[in-house]
């Protein structure tokens, strides 16, 4: 097993992570965050394509860890997702997706985030508008 560089830091989510089977990655030096899944039967609707439940989920992990570090690379504060608008481009039905997010602005407590899913083979599946408030304890 190779391990990640020590930028890289691997995020825990809830059990649904476990559940679905996604990985979450940080890089400690920009903030961005990577989350992939490698499709499974489980994760495709009767017609064979990733189930579009799935699709929200990834691109809401990935945003919301892009808006906890926009708040505080460091801490990565907890955030809840205030909007999630999802636009389906295109359907896949095997390999690994991959989605990627970037923080587009906010303030104190709201961030706004852009994020997009894509194959494989790079073809954009989905693409996200979202935003986060962080949760201050």
């Amino acid at each position: 097993m190779t391990l990640p560089p020590d930028h890289i830091r691997q995020i825990e989510n809830s059990g649904c992570q476990t559940m679905v089977g996604f990985c979450t990655e940080m890089d400690q030096r920009d903030g961005s965050c990577r989350v992939t899944l490698d499709l499974k039967p489980q994760h495709l609707n009767p017609i064979g394509v990733l189930h579009g439940g799935i699709v929200a989920m990834l691109l809401d992990v990935v945003c919301g860890n892009t808006a906890s570090a926009y708040f505080d690379r460091a801490e990565h504060p907890f955030v809840v997702t205030v909007s999630l608008n999802t636009s389906y481009v295109a359907a896949a039905r095997a390999g690994r997706v991959t989605a990627t997010a970037q923080a587009k602005g906010g303030g104190r407590s709201i961030a706004y985030v852009n994020g997009e899913l894509h194959g494989e083979d790079g073809l954009l599946l989905a693409t996200a508008t979202a935003i986060f408030k962080r949760i201050r304890s």
